[in-house]
């Protein structure tokens, strides 16, 4: 009888509780995340030969305060419109940089940051094409490109591991031929594996 009253006190106490919550961003966690998004305004039919967009994919890893370090590739094409067609500008872009986080939640379900990333990379201009249909030479170079990029991200907790990212970013690249500043916006998610 008394273990039975002790099983039943003990189920209540877990039946009754608030929901226990998991501790996030301590250091040391990791988390891989992968992003996409539109380059320099929002893709429509009416700007179709002058849509952008990009992908990228990285590894994070959290210091104190929920600050943390960031480590991945990106992948940005931004089309230029040419005649009755575009002509597409590739970046491959490798970025290692520190987020800062300004603004959090308690439990931090909720968190804004601001980051600092150095980049580097190839550009290329038309695949490499100098020659265009109707004759005329391009005189952007394909090449390698360096600089840098200013990051504002948001952070919000879908589960314990799934976390879902908004972000605003402006790039700053030297070497490019074709615009040194490309506007960002994008979302992701991220899956925290430990």
């Amino acid at each position: 009888m008394r273990a039975a009253v002790i099983l039943i006190v003990t189920a209540l106490c877990f039946v009754l509780s608030d929901k226990a919550q998991a501790q996030r961003a301590l250091p040391g966690m990791h988390g891989l995340q992968i992003t996409g998004g539109m380059v320099d305004g929002i893709w429509s039919k009416d700007n179709s030969n002058e849509s952008g967009y990009s992908f990228g994919a990285a590894m994070t890893t959290y210091s104190k305060n929920a600050n943390k370090w960031i480590f991945g590739a990106e992948y940005l094409r931004r089309n230029y419109a040419y005649e009755n067609g575009s002509i597409p500008v590739e970046q491959f872009t490798g970025e290692g940089g520190f987020y800062y986080n300004f603004l959090s939640s308690p439990g931090k379900a909720v968190c804004l940051s601001i980051g600092a990333s150095a980049l580097a990379g190839y550009e290329t201009v038309n695949y490499g094409e100098k020659l265009l249909n109707d004759g005329a030479t391009l005189q952007n170079d394909d090449g390698f490109v360096y600089g840098g990029a200013i990051t504002l991200e948001m952070e919000s907790y879908l589960t314990d591991r799934i976390v879902l990212l908004l972000t605003g970013r402006e790039r700053m690249l030297q070497g490019t031929t074709t615009g040194h500043f490309h506007a960002q916006f994008g979302i992701g998610l991220k899956f925290i594996i430990n």
